[in-house]
């Protein structure tokens, strides 16, 4: 794993967290709607209605223990990503990568908050990565 695959990781993970809280919410308007029709309608042996809301609470609390994992998973990477961002000799690379790997900016923003043209965040972040990746293949 290169360095920039290596900063990515939270990235990718904090990506995949996003998309499981939508589909959580997905379940979530189904299992209201579930809930509207079952309360609205009466329903001879309405084990059927019952059976689909308790599968889609089932499928709602599994999604939100495997988010909470990713959570954690997410936190403890990001606490090694700067740990290793930490490492880097210069500053300024340590504000680049901790701005762009671990709060998720857009280069746009980087450059706005750190007051540098693209060419030189980029120039910087590639040095950075060397660094990076210096580290990571003597461990």
């Amino acid at each position: 794993m290169n360095g920039k695959e290596y900063l990515s990781q939270a990235l990718w993970l904090d990506q995949s967290i996003r998309s499981k809280i939508e589909q959580l919410e997905v379940l979530r308007s189904l299992a209201m709607k579930v809930n509207a029709a079952f309360t609205q309608e009466k329903v001879s042996g309405g084990n059927h209605v019952k059976s689909n809301m308790e599968k889609t609470i089932v499928k709602m609390i599994s999604l939100e223990e495997e988010i909470n994992g990713d959570i954690d998973r997410l936190v403890n990477l990001k606490k090694e990503i700067m740990a290793t961002i930490n490492q880097v000799d210069d500053l300024n690379s340590q504000v680049l990568l901790e701005l762009r790997y671990v709060n998720g900016k857009g280069w746009e923003e980087v450059t706005a908050c750190m007051g540098y043209d693209r060419r030189t965040i980029f120039r910087m972040h590639g040095k950075a990565l060397k660094e990076i990746e210096k580290m990571k293949s003597c461990h």
